[in-house]
C-alpha cells in the first residue's frame, strides 16, 4: 500500500490495482472488462471464463478489506454486448449481494454501446465526470482539470530494462503537470499501454503485492 495526499485528498494506492479514498469511504477501480473471455469465445478463441470470477473475488476481498461504503468503477465494467451473458450478470449480482456495497459506474467507451442493458446490473450509471469533494472522477482523462482528476482508460504499464532483464509492470501514473492520476486496469484479462515518464511524473508500479515508485 502507498499513502498519498494530493490536493487535500487522502489516497491509499492498493497493490490490487485500486485506490481507496479514505475521507469518502470510496473504493475506486477501473477497466474491469467483465465478459472479455466470453467475447473472445464468441470469436472462436478458447479463453476460460474463470477470469470473471477471479476478478470479482479480488474485488470482493478489497471491499471487505477497506470496508468500503461505495464502489466506483471508472469505466469499462463490461467488455462488450457479447460478454454480457446471463452468467456474467449473475456473477456480478452475486458479488453485490455478498458485499452489500453501493456501486457506481462512470460509463466508459466499452460500456456506452450497452446503455440499454446496464440497468440489469443494479448500479448507478454516470455518463459524465463526477466531482466528489476535492477529486474529479472520470473514465477518459479530463483536459486541464480544476481539481485532481482520477481516471482510467489508458491501462498504464511501465517497461523496465535492467541489463539482460525486461520487466513490465502495471502502474498508477501520476502526472503533476496535468493534475492527473491514472489507475491501472483492474481486470484479470486486460492488456496494457506502455507509458513514458515526463518531468515530475511518477509511476507507482505494482509488483508481487508491493508498490514501487519510479520518477521521471
Amino acid at each position: 500500500m502507498k499513502q498519498l495526499t494530493i490536493d487535500q485528498a487522502r489516497l491509499r494506492l492498493l497493490p490490487d490495482r485500486a485506490i481507496y479514498l479514505e475521507d469518502l469511504g470510496a473504493l475506486l477501480v477501473s477497466d474491469v472488462h467483465l465478459g472479455k473471455a466470453e467475447t473472445f469465445q464468441r470469436h472462436g478463441f478458447p479463453v476460460p471464463s474463470q477470469v470473471n470470477q477471479a476478478t470479482l473475488d479480488r474485488l470482493q476481498h478489497l471491499c471487505r478489506q477497506v470496508q468500503a461504503d461505495s464502489l466506483w468503477i471508472l469505466g469499462d465494467l463490461v467488455h462488450s454486448q457479447a460478454g454480457l451473458t446471463d452468467g456474467v450478470i449473475d456473477q456480478w449480482l452475486r458479488f453485490l449481494a455478498a458485499t452489500q456495497v453501493t456501486a457506481h459506474l462512470i460509463v466508459g467507451n466499452h460500456d456506452r454501446p450497452l446503455n440499454d442493458s446496464l440497468s440489469q446490473l443494479s448500479l448507478t450509471c454516470w455518463v459524465e465526470a463526477v466531482a466528489m469533494d476535492t477529486v474529479l472522477l472520470s473514465h477518459e482523462p479530463v483536459p486541464n482539470p480544476d481539481q485532481l482528476n482520477i481516471c482510467g482508460h489508458i491501462h498504464p504499464c511501465l517497461r523496465l530494462n535492467l541489463g539482460c532483464d525486461r520487466l513490465r509492470l502495471p502502474c498508477f501514473h501520476w502526472q503533476a503537470g496535468q493534475n492527473r492520476l491514472t489507475l491501472p486496469a483492474f481486470g484479470e484479462f486486460t492488456g496494457g499501454h506502455d507509458i513514458r515518464l515526463g518531468p515530475g511524473d511518477v509511476a507507482y508500479g505494482v509488483a508481487e503485492g508491493e508498490i514501487v515508485s519510479f520518477s521521471g
